[in-house]
């Protein structure tokens, strides 16, 4: 039974990382980014960094074009 079990482990890793990856692109790509941004929450460390300049810096959706 434990065999059986340690096969299937990658197969729910890429479920939960497609899980993961699909809102967060979803999000980055409404903010007015490239979507491909939401890969870097596979990066240690650096996940933490681009979510705290996701969520404090000016998006590009939000500027507004000069007269």
């Amino acid at each position: 039974m434990r065999e059986a079990l340690m096969h299937t482990h990658p197969f729910f890793g890429l479920i939960a990382a497609v899980l993961a990856v699909i809102p967060s692109w979803k999000i980055v790509s409404k903010a007015g980014y490239n979507g491909a941004w939401s890969l870097l929450i596979f990066v240690p460390l650096v996940n933490f960094i681009m979510l705290y300049v996701f969520a404090f810096s000016e998006w590009p959706k939000e500027r507004q074009p000069l007269p």
